[in-house]
């Protein structure tokens, strides 16, 4: 009898959350059938800024547009794909807070179905972006993060939760609160599996200040008093000492550390001695030695890790900006630092699909990492993120953690724009868009069917194994099926997909090419993609339960 389970349960959460909002700025949300809950979308590349590789799914990526469609790109479009799903080293995302508050460059209110909706589909998404020794980080303040911390639990697993780090958000209190003074975020980590292991941490000098070198020992400031004995009961350690003073130093309960030999060795080179009486022996420990320290969950020291006063003020000397201009909420660098330095390495991928003022990117890109971000609103990206990441990639942006890293500009980033819906939702039902024509259209099923797009294979466009895409623009008939099966190598199939199918087509086609077939759009499209939303909901529920048995819960 399989164990009941705790679920984090609210209204709607069976259903798909449209956004944006209807005309009255209330939620909607439709059923899992709805164009909206699995369409992948087009997406475009509108610039470069500085040098980047010459694949252009490999370079640094800044999107223009909402961050579920973001995810959806990076986790179904083959030349996404290859790269991002299941290769994402680290995903750190600041989501809206849900507070309440208006600030200038977004609301950051929902209602609390709405939210967690909203933020379920994204994390459902981020996982499967996850590296197998990937982790995400989401920083939330008290309002929601007791909620997301339930929901976390059902997507990843309570068996991947690594731990809530508290930042010391506030470096001043407020002091006209009329309860408490919230100085602190709380960033919440979870693994995609349960061997995930930090990087540690550089030792502060007030953790090394115990070291010292009164001696002036060549190998550099040392600490006496680490202990000696074995953690493990080993007869073979089991001996005794006697010092040069004659004195008998009896073994630890459990014997030494060392074998006699490995010992001797160590008092010959002075790391381990007699004290002055002979009457037992110190262990020498040299601070080069020393391993870094696992990160603490307690992150209090602004000037370590930074804090949001200090994280606007970086924004305003960068753009010459007053309070009220600057961005509303960004993250110190120094934030994204300490982040970065425990849970990547250089050269990782690291995403952010909130990117806001570009934090993130910024430190991934002075720190060595590659780097994706996403934000919706394309004024944010004009005015703030893609100005900033220019002036990091050229040098320009002389403050943040610029010093402390060497950093001296270089490499560079592509824009890129999520296009809109493919369907329009009428009351004669779905249909394709205006803009649905020619190439767009076929780079737009490409995505939709997850076969590789091939723009100089005409009549073919796309390639799944050996499975080939041919999109018609128009009807499809005798004529087009011949040209099309013609292009065909051997052994090869096709999926032809038009927007409408003449009688003989497919009976030609079954003829010809047997294992071939024929798609119509938008109907065929809408089936295919909400077959694809069923099975991601069912692999989920797996998931889900795998974790929940692994967890004990």
């Amino acid at each position: 009898m399989t164990e009941a389970r705790l679920e984090l349960v609210w209204p709607g959460k069976d259903k798909f959350l449209l956004v944006p909002k209807d005309t009255d700025g209330k939620p909607v949300w439709v059923e899992r059938d709805h164009p909206a809950a699995s369409e992948v979308r087009l997406a475009d590349f509108t610039g470069v800024v500085g040098d980047v590789p010459e694949d252009p799914y490999a370079a640094n990526l800044l999107f223009t547009g909402d961050s579920l469609d973001v995810l959806r790109i990076l986790c179904e479009v083959p030349e996404y794909r290859s790269i991002y799903r299941g290769k994402v080293k680290l995903v750190y995302i600041d989501p809206p807070f849900n507070t309440g508050q208006a600030f200038e460059h977004y609301d950051d209110w929902m209602e609390h179905s709405t939210w967690l909706s909203f933020m379920r589909e994204r994390l459902l998404l981020i996982r499967d972006l996850l590296a197998p020794d990937g982790s995400v980080w989401v920083h939330l303040d008290d309002a929601e993060q007791h909620r997301m911390r339930l929901l976390m639990d059902e997507v990843f697993g309570a068996a991947n939760c690594r731990g809530s780090v508290i930042w010391r958000a506030a470096d001043t209190g407020n002091y006209d609160a009329k309860t408490f003074s919230m100085d602190h975020n709380q960033v919440h980590v979870y693994s995609r599996h349960p061997e995930w292991r930090s990087n540690g941490v550089e030792r502060s000098a007030q953790q090394s200040s115990h070291y010292s070198n009164p001696d002036g020992d060549p190998r550099g400031p040392w600490f006496d008093g680490n202990p000696l004995g074995s953690p493990n009961p080993r007869e073979n350690l089991k001996y005794d000492l006697v010092s040069p003073q004659g004195h008998t130093v009896r073994h630890p309960p459990n014997g030494w550390r060392w074998s006699r030999e490995t010992l001797q060795a160590k008092m010959a080179s002075g790391e381990v001695r007699f004290n002055e009486a002979g009457t037992r022996i110190i262990y020498r420990t040299y601070l080069r030695e020393q391993k870094p320290l696992p990160p603490s969950t307690l992150w209090d020291d602004s000037d370590a890790t930074g804090s949001n006063r200090k994280a606007k003020n970086e924004l305003k000397r960068l753009f010459g900006l007053t309070s009220k201009q600057v961005f509303s909420t960004p993250k110190p660098e120094a934030l994204l630092r300490r982040i970065l330095e425990v849970a990547t390495n250089p050269g990782d991928i690291v995403f952010d699909c909130f990117a806001g003022s570009g934090s993130t990117a910024a430190v991934a890109q002075k720190m060595g990492r590659r780097w994706v971000t996403a934000e919706i609103l394309s004024t944010t990206v004009e005015r703030f993120t893609q100005p900033r990441l220019a002036k990091v990639v050229k040098a320009e942006d002389p403050g943040g953690i610029t010093k402390a890293v060497g950093w001296e500009g270089g490499g560079g980033f592509r824009t890129v724009t999520v296009g809109p819906s493919m369907y329009e939702d009428t009351p004669f039902g779905v249909l394709l868009a205006e803009w649905a024509t020619n190439g767009r259209f076929a780079r737009a099923v490409a995505g939709q069917l997850g076969f590789e797009w091939q723009p100089d294979a005409a009549p073919l466009c796309g390639v799944r194994g050996r499975m080939r895409l041919a999109v018609v623009d128009g009807a499809v008939g005798s004529e087009e099926i011949r040209q099309i099966v013609g292009a065909l190598s051997e052994k090869e199939r096709v999926t032809i997909v038009a927007k409408s199918v003449l009688p003989e087509a497919e009976s030609l086609l079954a003829e010809v090419s047997p294992g071939s077939r024929i798609r119509k759009a938008p109907r065929d499209l809408l089936t295919s993609g909400a077959q694809r939303m069923r099975r991601r909901t069912e692999a989920s529920a797996r998931h889900t339960e795998e974790s929940t048995e692994g967890s004990g819960s």
